[in-house]
């Protein structure tokens, strides 16, 4: 399994553009079949501040989701809210660690 946390930073005024873009794209992800789990989370303190939480069965699984065309249209119409650039990091689960333990 696979996990990235991004933080994504959205310029005021477009938070709810990025939110409704943003569940389109979860929408997309979670029928695929190497995805297992997408958050989409945003800051009390800061509501222009968001997080994705994103479980993968596999590198191949996060591959083939970044070739989707949800996540390519989600990534071009988000873009221009951007107030930078997002910041990802990728995990690998220490537990859980089998995809039955979701």
């Amino acid at each position: 399994m696979v996990v990235y946390c991004v933080n994504v930073y959205v310029k005021k005024g477009h938070e709810e553009d990025f939110k409704r873009a943003s569940l389109e794209n979860r929408e997309g992800t979670r029928r695929e079949e190497g995805n297992l789990r997408f958050d989409v989370l945003q800051s009390n303190d800061d509501p222009s501040r968001f997080f994705l939480y994103e479980v993968y069965k596999s590198t191949e699984a996060v591959d083939a989701h970044k070739q989707t065309e949800h996540y390519l249209r989600w990534r071009e119409k988000v873009a221009p809210w951007m107030a930078k650039p997002r910041e990802g990091i990728k995990f690998t689960p220490v537990a859980p660690q089998a995809e039955t333990d979701w």
